[in-house]
């Protein structure tokens, strides 16, 4: 088995034991990425009867397309479930999200939801974060921003889907709470992809042919 057929096998079994945990009548978050890609079949097989925001256009279109419910995040204020990948994950539960620059919608669905669960594979736990940190600016005033954090660098990719200027931050990640208060309290900045462990309740860690579970403070 090649190296990606098996990140791919580690992918679908940690998607698999994440949709054992949808029950019907759940409102769900679904995040974005690859392994997420793995999530959507997994769920529509179980055919539960669940409400469920995307946090991006792409990850909604995958759904409908599998006959999976997707509403609008407009009116629910909950969420039973959010269930998404990361890029790296530390063993105290950090984060870094947003590879695919939907950090700032999967952010506010992890928030939302009681219980945020992650999927991945065995590539992405790792022993200390590794930048850059992804980070989502307001296009008003844009220049005032990188001249404050002038330690970003812009990507030539298209806006997110609210409008807002897709970059990373190189600066110091000794500390990754110092650095997403940093981030955090920087105007012009919307969102970064530091996801702290108190957001955190699962990581489902595909490892081979089984499935490490890595359980967080706010389960």
């Amino acid at each position: 088995m090649t190296a990606s057929n098996q990140r791919d096998r580690e992918k679908q079994i940690a998607a698999e034991a994440a949709a054992d945990l949808v029950e019907d009548g759940m409102t769900v978050g679904l995040g974005t990425g690859s392994t997420v890609s793995f999530l959507l079949p997994s769920l529509a097989r179980r055919h539960r009867a669940i409400r469920c925001v995307a946090t991006s256009p792409r990850t909604a279109d995958l759904a409908r397309q599998l006959n999976i419910d997707v509403e609008p995040f407009t009116t629910i204020d909950r969420l039973d479930l959010a269930i998404d990948g990361t890029d790296q994950i530390t063993p105290d539960g950090w984060l870094i999200k947003g590879g695919g620059a939907a950090h700032t919608r999967e952010k506010l669905v992890a928030i939302t939801a009681d219980r945020f669960v992650v999927i991945a594979d065995s590539t992405k736990p790792v022993e200390l974060l590794r930048g850059p940190v992804p980070v989502e600016l307001l296009a008003f005033g844009l220049g005032s921003t990188l001249r404050r954090l002038n330690d970003i660098t812009l990507r030539e990719v298209p806006s997110s889907p609210d409008g807002g200027v897709i970059g990373d931050y190189h600066g110091p990640l000794v500390n990754p709470r110092e650095t997403a208060s940093l981030l955090s309290n920087t105007p012009g900045l919307i969102e970064h992809g530091l996801f702290p462990p108190e957001m955190v309740t699962m990581a489902l860690i595909g490892r081979g042919d089984r499935v490490e579970v890595m359980t967080y403070s706010s389960e």
